[in-house]
């Protein structure tokens, strides 16, 4: 074979690896066009987001002014905020976004004298089933079956028979010694 044609032999990979990355490379930018054609088109997802500790109405009005912090932590939970500054504040904050709707923001301040429960103020909470509707949002409720079985469902079924499997196992015999936890001492 020539010299001549061995070297364009060799080059011949380089040079479709050279093309085949201008090609790609040119895709892009009609890639970043169709993509902003689309975008009226196709959404992302985003999902709900709940941040924050959830205080429901009811929670709020078990409340009680002289109730301990250990008592009142019984009942909202762990405050989102507890400052070293504020040591008679605590601050349950939450938030609920959802998309195409405006964030939803909640938030109550309990202020404590000493180891009391002196007031609290803040929004106004929804209750549990108001907040699960506004999260369980486009979901259709099914029908729940009935998971109980009539004496007709069970007579379908042949009787267990007795294999002898229901009685315990024999457990084997404890070791007389265990292996030492560390290495003896050399």
């Amino acid at each position: 074979m020539p010299v001549l044609l061995r070297s364009r032999l060799r080059s011949a990979p380089l040079l479709a690896l050279v093309l085949a990355a201008g090609a790609a490379l040119s895709g892009c930018g009609s890639l970043d066009g169709a993509s902003n054609r689309l975008s009226g088109l196709v959404t992302p997802y985003k999902p709900e987001v709940v941040q924050g500790n959830f205080v429901s109405k009811e929670q709020v009005e078990a409340l009680q002014p002289g109730m301990s912090r250990l008592q009142v932590r019984d009942v909202l939970g762990t405050p989102l905020l507890a400052s070293l500054f504020h040591a008679d504040r605590w601050d349950y904050v939450f938030t609920l976004r959802r998309q195409g709707v405006a964030p939803q923001s909640y938030k109550l301040v309990l202020f404590f004298k000493g180891d009391e429960l002196e007031r609290f103020e803040g929004d106004t909470m929804p209750s549990e089933t108001e907040f699960v509707a506004r999260v369980d949002t486009g979901r259709k409720p099914g029908k729940v079956p009935v998971l109980e079985a009539s004496e007709e469902a069970l007579a379908k079924f042949p009787p267990a028979r007795d294999t002898g499997k229901d009685a315990p196992a024999a457990e084997a015999p404890l070791p007389a010694s265990y292996p030492p936890l560390e290495p003896s001492a050399r």
